[in-house]
């Protein structure tokens, strides 16, 4: 039975080459996508879950609550982990974490290489599983002077991961470590990258302040035995840290949030979870259901428009006594084989693609064969397969075979409108992806172009380590890097202006609510750098040298001062810890977030000690001569530590890294989804062209023109799209506008890229029907009418 069926399938590809052709094309197209999203989805659903008990490790979060907002905290105070463990037997386990801020530069005689590193407490690797392949994992911290590194950093400082143990590492200059383990290079699941650990109870040595109640530096993540009721547990520790802290600190409501959900659900809008990253996964998910759906809908109006040219089959078929059952089973093996048959070259196109895929995405991804995979794979295809045959095989069963070989068989008014239906539908979601891409497109030129405030442009900045965090030369090593060739400008901060600062609240003003808790963003700046920024200040003025005491002096913003309800503020003082800091001026707002964020109120403090980077501005057009001479004096005045650079503007870029790389995905996928609905229409209009061909050549005989007869048959289609447009346009601006819901500054939903959309949509579709109208209409008469 099966191989009958398969010589049959197998007649029917040579009878009907151009459907063939046109259904493996779009099919192979549809699932190319399909496996190119299914291998990203898995990655971005799979972060984090390799941890081996990951079900049950939580990351403690507060919900802090102000009168402007509601924020949610990702930092706390270091001492709550040890009081939790001791009091509360929910707790299997618990660790500090703090991320050293910036790359650290390791190094060993004349070898040095920079990481990205954490502090973190005892049971760090017990909790999470980041495998020791070097040293005893109960023995790591006998001594709070040691280091633990990566494979990497092992092999190319000390040659190999064995050689590694034991030896001195010296850390920024200024401290030596003992190395006493070797963790396996952080696999790229983890949304945790680091390349070195060092102790936490050393930091709190040096840093005591971590442990204070009102800091905000340490992320604490537990390790919860498994029958715990979380909900339960989130009343219990609310009531437990209130108890231990003061009633400054009464805003503050810690919870427990999975860890394994930080990665796809980690975005916060005044305090209650509004999606992240998993609304990506969601879409590109839908985007590739859409495709495949688009690609059977073209199977689907290809086989029941040639279904004329096998009713005689049919007919015999059934008169023989083969019965409906059988039928539907022959038509289901057909789209199931071509299904294959598409995999098979979508396989290949994926291998081919999946370099250039990684690098839109960002992403290392390959194809693994295993179990999992390879059943996705077939499921998918059947999917697509029993989608795209279900009904051309429903559809060609049921037709009597008295009327078939009487040849009295006439399309239903029903079958026609599905047919028309599937049209409808297929250039409803292609009109979606074109307005989704147009203003994703025009929000992230919105983004690059909008004026931020300050200049982003020119500027590069790089670490402030080794000798340059001398305070005592930072006067002359910026006076020194001002006077190299190609240099405007050169100040210092800690803040590389793209959100890297930190909220600080219990600042007191004149007449201040005392129940308000406003949040402060903290900028700490020296001399120079506001005038490098081009940052405007409206009253008072900016620190300057001229001036004495100026570390004790605070600028603000104009977002502070709104809030804070002051008049005249210059000369006004803001107190912070006792002690009383004079307002000497206020600049205008600047975007120093993204702008998914609103502009926050600002203080911007003179703290020389602070400093952790340099911000340089460079002459347009000398800009390779100039980097090769700041490395030169760097590296000459600062030996032993990296030249290590970045432009200020490629950190803004980076801030709407997913966005930029949505937009490239989205465009591709629309461009796909617009080919393989052409290739459907193109195929359609073909059979109703084939089918026509008697009527146009008695139209023909009676002296209609050629340019009439095109215009008659290419009504029908472009009638279906217009419909498909006046559907698709309002789907397109409701979710549209829900996905700039999420941005605080937005261009908002330009109606002329609606219009694009739809008359891109009607172009193309003209071309593409006209291509075979025009075919049709100029063909012999005579030809048409032989048989008759």
């Amino acid at each position: 039975m099966l191989r009958h069926h398969f010589v049959l399938y197998l007649r029917s590809i040579k009878r009907y080459k151009v459907s063939f052709f046109i259904n493996i094309i779009g099919l192979s197209t549809a699932l190319t996508c399909s496996i190119l999203i299914y291998l990203w989805v898995s990655d971005e659903l799979y972060t984090d879950k390799f941890h081996k008990n990951s079900d049950h490790i939580f990351h403690l979060m507060e919900l802090a609550e102000f009168p402007q907002a509601t924020k949610v905290g990702r930092t706390t105070s270091g001492n709550i982990a040890p009081l939790m463990l001791a009091e509360m037997p929910e707790i299997h386990m618990a660790t500090q974490v703090v991320k050293y801020p910036q790359d650290a530069t390791l190094s060993i005689e004349n070898q040095t290489i920079k990481g990205d590193g954490h502090y973190v407490s005892k049971d760090f690797f017990k909790i999470f599983s980041f495998p020791i392949i070097k040293g005893d994992k109960n023995d790591i911290w006998a001594d709070t002077n040691t280091i633990l590194v990566s494979e990497t950093i092992a092999t190319t400082l000390f040659g190999s991961v064995e050689n590694a143990i034991g030896q001195s590492i010296d850390f920024q200059k200024e401290k030596q470590y003992t190395v006493s383990g070797v963790f396996e290079d952080v696999p790229k699941q983890s949304s945790e990258r680091f390349d070195f650990v060092l102790s936490y109870e050393e930091k709190t040595l040096s840093q005591t302040n971590l442990l204070d109640w009102g800091s905000q530096s340490t992320y604490v993540y537990l390790s919860m035995k498994p029958d715990t009721d979380i909900v339960a547990f989130n009343e219990k520790i609310h009531d437990f840290i209130r108890n231990k802290t003061n009633k400054g600190q009464s805003y503050r409501t810690p919870f427990l949030k999975k860890y394994t959900d930080e990665y796809l659900y980690g975005s916060y809008e005044n305090g209650i979870q509004a999606g992240g990253r998993i609304t990506y996964v969601r879409l590109f998910s839908i985007i590739a259901l859409f495709i495949l759906i688009i690609a059977c809908i073209n199977f689907m109006n290809m086989s029941t428009a040639k279904a004329s040219r096998r009713l005689k089959e049919i007919g015999i078929k059934k008169v023989i006594g083969a019965n409906r059952k059988t039928l539907i089973f022959q038509y289901m093996i057909e789209a199931i084989g071509i299904a294959f048959m598409a995999l098979l070259l979508a396989i290949v196109f994926v291998i081919l693609l999946l370099p250039e895929f990684n690098q839109i995405t960002g992403k290392q991804l390959s194809i693994t064969i295993s179990s999992g995979f390879v059943f996705s794979l077939l499921g998918i295809t059947i999917f697509t397969g029993l989608l795209s045959g279900s009904y051309p095989a429903l559809y060609l069963s049921g037709f009597k075979p008295a009327l078939i070989l009487k040849g009295k068989l006439n399309s239903s008014v029903g079958e026609v409108w599905t047919r028309k239906g599937l049209v409808i539908i297929q250039y409803t979601v292609s009109i979606i992806l074109i307005v989704s891409v147009l203003i994703v497109h025009q929000q992230i030129e919105f983004i690059q172009n909008k004026n931020l405030g300050y200049t982003k442009e020119q500027i590069i900045h790089f670490n402030r380590e080794g000798k340059t965090l001398d305070d005592n030369h930072m006067d002359t090593f910026l006076a020194e890097l001002k006077n190299i060739p190609g240099v405007l400008d050169a100040s210092s901060t800690r803040n590389a202006m793209t959100g890297d600062g930190w909220g600080v609240g219990g600042f007191d003003w004149e007449g201040k609510d005392p129940n308000d808790y406003t949040q402060f963003q903290n900028m700490i700046a020296y001399y120079g750098l506001i005038e490098m920024l081009d940052i405007k200040v409206v009253q008072g003025r900016s620190f300057s040298k001229d001036f004495s005491e100026e570390n004790t002096k605070v600028i603000l913003n104009e977002s502070a001062i709104k809030r804070m309800q002051l008049k005249n503020p210059v000369g006004k003082f803001i107190g912070f810890r006792n002690k009383k800091r004079e307002i000497i001026g206020v600049i205008k707002d600047f975007h120093f977030e993204s702008l998914h964020e609103d502009i926050k109120p600002m203080i911007i403090n003179l703290w020389p000690e602070r400093l952790t980077k340099f911000m340089v501005k460079i002459k347009i057009g000398e800009e390779q001569e100039t980097l090769t001479l700041l490395k030169d004096f760097y590296e000459k005045n600062n030996p032993g530590f990296l030249f290590d650079y970045m432009f200020l503007d490629e950190n803004y870029q980076q801030l709407y890294i997913a966005e930029q790389r949505v937009s490239k995905l989205s465009r591709y996928f629309a461009i796909l989804a617009i080919i393989i609905s052409c290739l459907g229409l193109f195929g359609l209009v073909s059979f109703t062209a084939e089918r026509r061909k008697k009527e146009i050549g008695i139209r023909k005989v009676l002296g209609d023109s050629s340019a009439h007869i095109s215009f008659l048959l290419s009504k029908e289609f472009v009638k279906l799209v217009l419909v498909a447009i006046a559907i698709g346009l309002p789907i397109s601006y409701m979710l549209i506008d829900n996905w700039l819901s999420g941005f605080a500054y937005k261009t908002g939903a330009n109606l002329w890229y609606f219009l694009t959309a739809g008359m891109l949509v009607l172009i193309v579709t003209i071309c593409t029907v006209s291509t075979q109208t025009i075919i049709a209409a100029n063909r012999n008469p005579v030809d048409a009418l032989r048989d008759e």
